[in-house]
């Protein structure tokens, strides 16, 4: 009993890449601690944390639902574990069921603001699923779902929405944007023969990852104006001078005639430059 509740924990995990949490979760902390300037306490914090880790958990869960089709007659995804009868769709919807209970509970045990946001949150993290079978700008409203995360965290101790949040979370939006587009390129010829829309469908590769490239530096200037709005001191532009190179390292894994690194720089680069910046934004608030 106790080793099949572990193989389905671990493949219920596997199925929804709950490591990859890396990408967002720091980011909401980074919100959390430049809104107090200053650690939150722990009430908060692990508040927060269940907010996030619920909310990406009702993201992730839903997709894997709504494009389970998708998956299947996609070579790339077809191993993912609905398509190859690993786990069912009732099984991730119960996980989602529950997720979602969660993060319910944990914004309300937060502050009154974030209950009132936390439905449309979850039209956001689930809506964003369906945005590829209609527009090329799903690239976008994925950065926007996951730039919740910085708000979150900001109003979760503050209580308020406030403008430079807004700005970290556009932040956020246009660097997940960025590197989903590279993702994506992967899928070109497959997206144009099933109906499907992105930047490098519609485009191509070599003008979608200048696009990223776009998006990626249109971030940097926002991490870098929020840092001057709220006067944070050198440590933190530091940690934004190494997610720079970071960035750049990864643009030059990923060539238009040359996609064999792109996980590579998905998961591993993206992964570095969230911790960075947030072990850097914690050092700036206590110098």
């Amino acid at each position: 009993m106790i080793i099949r509740m572990y193989t389905k924990t671990r493949q219920l995990l596997e199925a929804i890449k709950f490591e990859h949490s890396v990408f967002a979760l720091p980011f909401a902390y980074i919100g959390m601690v430049l809104a107090e300037q200053q650690l939150p306490d722990l009430r908060s914090f692990l508040w927060i944390t269940c907010a996030m880790v619920s909310a990406r958990t009702v993201a992730m869960t839903s997709n894997r639902i709504i494009d389970a089709t998708i998956d299947f007659n996609n070579p790339r995804t077809r191993g993912r574990a609905i398509p190859a009868g690993i786990l069912s769709k009732k099984a991730l919807a119960t996980m989602g069921i529950i997720a979602a209970v969660i993060f319910f509970i944990a914004a309300g045990m937060l502050n009154p603001l974030c209950l009132a946001l936390s439905p449309v949150a979850l039209v956001v993290v689930i809506g964003y699923s369906y945005s590829k079978r209609f527009t090329w700008m799903s690239h976008i409203i994925l950065g926007w779902a996951d730039g919740i995360a910085p708000v979150g965290g900001w109003i979760g101790v503050r209580g308020t929405m406030d403008l430079e949040a807004v700005l970290l979370a556009g932040g956020v939006a246009a660097w997940i944007a960025g590197f989903d587009i590279i993702y994506s390129c992967q899928d070109v010829d497959f997206d144009k023969k099933n109906g499907l829309h992105s930047i490098p469908q519609r485009w191509g590769t070599r003008i979608a990852l200048r696009i990223s490239r776009l998006f990626h530096l249109i971030a940097m200037v926002c991490f870098v104006s929020v840092g001057v709005w709220l006067g944070i001191s050198w440590p933190y532009f530091l940690g934004l001078l190494i997610a720079t190179g970071l960035m750049i390292y990864e643009h030059r894994l990923v060539k238009p005639e040359d996609l064999s690194k792109v996980n590579m720089a998905f998961f591993n680069v993206n992964g570095y430059i969230s911790v960075v910046v947030m072990v850097c934004c914690l050092v700036a608030v206590y110098v």
